[in-house]
């Protein structure tokens, strides 16, 4: 074998193993990122329902406070805290109250999608 298809077969090689490298590390900082967008939402869905539940508060005003909180955090974040997505967050709560139950395999959407199903032995 020549010199020169030697090294190309190498530099192939190295091109190879740096673009695995690469795709792993991708794929980890996505799951990751996911874990933590999950896990803070969580906690934003309990900070609210505690919230209403210390203050007493009834569905109308939390309507209102969820409208409220929705209008600052838009401000300050961005529009990822819409009063849809709050609403959203606080089911998200309600119904998966211990986070450990969470599935590390769901992303935000596939909960939102899974919020739509009325039946509880239909989203298991």
């Amino acid at each position: 074998m020549s010199k020169n298809i030697k090294k190309n077969i190498e530099y192939n090689n190295l091109i190879e193993n740096i673009k695995d490298i690469i795709q792993s590390a991708r794929k980890n900082i996505a799951v990751n990122v996911n874990h933590k967008l999950i896990a803070t939402y969580w906690r934003i869905g309990k900070e609210i329902v505690n919230n209403e539940q210390q203050n007493n508060i009834d569905s109308k005003s939390a309507r209102q406070v969820i409208l409220q909180l929705s209008k600052q955090l838009i401000k300050e974040f961005g529009k990822g805290f819409s009063r849809a997505n709050l609403f959203n967050m606080r089911k998200f709560y309600i119904e998966f109250p211990n986070v450990q139950t969470l599935s590390g395999q769901l992303s935000w959407s596939h909960y939102c999608e899974l919020f739509i199903i009325e039946d509880k032995n239909e989203k298991k």
